[in-house]
């Protein structure tokens, strides 16, 4: 039975994957940062997961802008290029023998302190930069029985405390919100905003469907999510109406369907919010979206290059 959008087919592959730590190849087993490292220390970095098929990194213009625009707006310097890094990345790929069915964790972080301290100033060392590609794919119980979720008390808050457009690695919000939901016996947290409108999951992107119509949060407390960027535009594209908004969680438990959205599973049917039962299975509308999707991805690796 699934457990998430994040469950995976275990590969034993992976026990012996190479991981990039600053340019460097190393065994998974012997992979390791400081202890004074910026990310271990505070959570201070940005990142992003990426997905492998057909011999390339699906929609990596639009992660690496995502990357750099949340290391700019936190005043972290990468240190490299985005060319040295989408070398890195592949060179990653190719140390592996990896071209379909991979999953890439890309971390940046401040680097190493000198002491244990919030100051950025302290640190002393370049940023680090850590490349994770693993084989992984998604459970095809996850993308065909769906999920089920679970509201939580932990909301998606206000820009001015922590903004959740910034992808950081302080998920300490999304780790509660994952860990109540998972204590009330469901898969995943749906979060709600502020002003009590849904607002996103706590690792994925929330859609209902409700008479032919695509609803998803307004995105003003919720991550750019790229995925879901990619389905509004496929509805828009293929005559599916589809509306960024507020809405209420007595709109989604009387919805037709709803569905998730991520880089790794892509497009997630959810089957139960709450207790209360949306759909029996994958809906047609999640069904339709997944193969748009899967093409869309297609599309986009086929007419990419790489190093």
């Amino acid at each position: 039975m699934a457990q998430g959008t994040h469950d995976f087919t275990p590969d034993p592959r992976n026990a012996a994957v190479l991981i990039d730590i600053n340019g460097r190849l190393v065994p998974r087993a012997e992979a390791a940062v400081s202890v004074f490292d910026s990310g271990f220390m505070l959570g201070d970095g940005v990142w992003e997961g990426l997905r492998v098929t057909g011999g390339r990194i699906a929609f990596l213009d639009a992660h690496l802008d995502r990357l750099w625009e949340g290391a700019k707006a936190i005043a972290l310097d990468i240190g490299i290029s985005r060319d040295e890094l989408t070398r890195r990345l592949y060179a990653c790929l190719d140390a592996n023998a990896m071209t379909d069915g991979g999953h890439i964790r890309l971390m940046v972080t401040r680097g190493i302190r000198s002491t244990p301290y919030q100051d950025p100033r302290v640190v002393v060392s370049p940023a680090t930069i850590v490349i994770i590609a693993e084989f992984k794919t998604p459970l095809p119980e996850t993308l065909e029985k769906g999920l089920t979720l679970f509201t939580v008390h932990v909301r998606r808050g206000h820009p001015d405390v922590q903004d959740p457009k910034l992808n950081s690695h302080s998920k300490l919000n999304c780790i509660t919100a994952c860990i109540q939901a998972i204590e009330a016996g469901a898969d995943e947290a749906l979060m709600l905003d502020p002003h009590g409108f849904v607002a996103t999951c706590n690792s994925t992107h929330f859609f209902i469907v409700r008479k032919g119509e695509v609803w998803t949060s307004t995105g003003d407390y919720c991550l750019a999510g790229i995925t879901r960027s990619n389905v509004i535009r496929l509805c828009r594209q293929n005559g599916i109406p589809v509306f960024e908004k507020n809405f209420s969680l007595t709109e989604v438990y009387s919805a037709d369907e709803a569905f998730v959205t991520g880089t790794f599973a892509g497009v997630a049917p959810v089957t139960r919010i709450d207790g209360r039962p949306i759909s029996d299975g994958r809906g047609p509308m999640a069904e339709r979206l997944q193969g748009l999707y899967r093409a869309l991805m297609a599309n986009d690796v086929a007419t990419r290059g790489r190093p």
